[in-house]
């Protein structure tokens, strides 16, 4: 069963990436007696070869479902990242895949792998960014990911995003919080965008706008960034100090909400 899309976020989204471009990032003359930031509606119109009626509709989210070449000539347009334009194609469409279960559950297999892992820490979490696995490195390197508002599910939740935005003890362990916590906000964007009837990602998100300043200021932004792929982050590990780690993100085969991370030492630390 098919989720609908959201066509009031998709205009939002329009919006914010038509008026963080200038005239000339497209190549088009800057003209004079500009009274709008960014580029005109008419100006992306023109740009992806449709009417400014229609364009126009779009913002305001009145009109649902636009084709999928229409999405990528506006993404091409608006000059979207990947990442941008799977997010702008899932607002448009929403997810094609069934509801999930309302309490989430890994398959034993999944959960051995996270725990011979050891002693890399490894974890894995679900659609709302919970911790569903952990091996005992992953626990003591992030605190068990405790600290943090404890919101509506209780003290017992270790939600990554909640415990980014409302723990000190995320601020002391990611030596680069802002970049890193604008990425993971990003990350949990285009994830969310896949449930836009999930009232439990809705509470979430409203719980993080509440209670974190930076998710309140940061968010009406439409900034997604991909999921996947690997990279280096700098931690402070409680015992250890200072350390580089590599990381690299994986996907659950059968489900794609579970994403598996781990983490190891880069050689030299």
């Amino acid at each position: 069963m098919a989720s609908a899309g959201d066509p009031q976020a998709l205009g939002e989204l329009l919006r914010s990436r038509r008026e963080r471009l200038a005239p000339a990032d497209v190549g088009l003359p800057p003209g004079t007696r500009r009274r709008t930031a960014g580029l005109r509606r008419e100006e992306v119109a023109q740009l992806a070869n449709v009417s400014v009626t229609y364009y126009t509709f779009l913002e305001q989210g009145r009109q649902a479902r636009p084709s999928e070449q229409v999405l990528d000539a506006l993404a091409a347009a608006l000059r979207m990242t990947a990442a941008e334009r799977r997010y702008l194609l899932t607002l448009a469409y929403g997810s094609d895949e069934a509801p999930p279960a309302p309490r989430e559950r890994l398959g034993p297999g999944v959960d051995d792998l996270v725990q011979r892992l050891e002693p890399y820490p490894t974890m894995v979490k679900g659609r709302r960014w919970d911790v569903l696995a952990a091996n005992p490195a992953a626990r003591e390197l992030f605190g068990d990911w405790s600290g943090g508002s404890a919101g509506a599910g209780g003290s017992g939740e270790r939600n990554l995003v909640r415990w980014m935005f409302t723990s000190d003890a995320a601020r002391d362990i990611y030596l680069e919080w802002e970049p890193e916590a604008r990425a993971m906000l990003g990350r949990f964007r285009l994830a969310a965008a896949r449930h836009p009837g999930d009232p439990s990602v809705a509470r979430l998100i409203e719980e993080l706008q509440r209670e974190s300043p930076q998710v309140r200021d940061w968010w009406p932004a439409h900034d997604v960034t991909a999921i996947g792929g690997e990279g280096v982050k700098k931690l402070r590990h409680p015992r250890f100090g200072p350390v580089e780690y590599s990381h690299v993100i994986l996907q659950v085969a059968d489900n794609p909400d579970h994403v598996m991370v781990t983490y190891s030492p880069v050689e030299g630390n």
